[in-house]
């Protein structure tokens, strides 16, 4: 299967997942936009999902990272369509509540930085994706925060400050506000994080890669042609 990976700049890759993806054999077509590549109009059968990786930039910054608009247009035609499996992460997710008619800003309760516990709701336990999760931990770095959900998402995971963690926007389209996909070296590249933050994600990466690769699988089993 071919998963398309929309990345907004160097320092977030597609880390855990990718990796395990690549491992059991699938390919990463990665669509790098910053650098000039060009992103599908839409998810034809050439793709079997679509991901959309985190950023520094705002989910409303289109006028300084102009293929935002497009990102947003394909998150938000791909989830309506239901046909192929869509994962936003951070940023992603962010793009994902915009596209789909949410408000995304500066986070109340200030910047969520390092290693965060997943707090599932009884929809979440119940989620093919998250389910299974709840109190694991995955890495979050983020300023911004979907201040207002889309109508008809599902509130999967909330973070303690009672902020959405984790949504679902249709059948087969999910936002998460954390990182799956994140390693302690990745996270050790990113500014802002205290020398603490870096030595307490490097000495949870075993359960990290655990909770996460999991995860990774999970995603590949929603998608259609992985079903037939």
């Amino acid at each position: 299967m071919t998963i398309l990976v929309i990345e907004h700049e160097d320092e977030a890759p597609i880390g855990i997942l990718g990796e395990r993806w690549q491992e059991v054999g699938h390919v990463l077509a990665i669509r790098r936009p910053y650098l000039g590549d060009d992103q599908p109009a839409y998810l034809g059968p050439e793709h079997d999902a679509l991901v959309v990786l985190g950023g520094h930039m705002g989910a409303n910054d289109d006028a300084e990272h102009g293929w935002l608009t497009q990102t947003k247009a394909l998150l938000a035609d791909t989830t309506r369509r239901g046909e192929q499996p869509v994962l936003g992460i951070c940023l992603g997710h962010q793009l994902l509540t915009v596209a789909m008619g949410g408000v995304v800003g500066r986070n109340p309760s200030g910047r969520a930085i390092g290693l965060t516990p997943i707090g599932l709701t009884p929809s979440g336990h119940a989620d093919p994706l998250l389910m299974g999760t709840d109190g694991h931990y995955a890495i979050q770095y983020n300023d911004d925060v979907a201040l207002e959900n889309p109508s008809g998402a599902t509130i999967l995971a909330r973070t303690a400050d009672g902020r959405t963690q984790a949504a679902r926007f249709g059948p087969l389209s999910w936002g998460v506000q954390f990182h799956p996909e994140v390693t302690g070296a990745i996270f050790s590249a990113w500014s802002g994080a205290t020398a603490e933050q870096v030595s307490s994600a490097y000495a949870a990466e075993p359960t990290l890669r655990s909770t996460w690769t999991a995860f990774a699988d999970r995603f590949l089993a929603l998608i259609p042609s992985a079903r037939s």
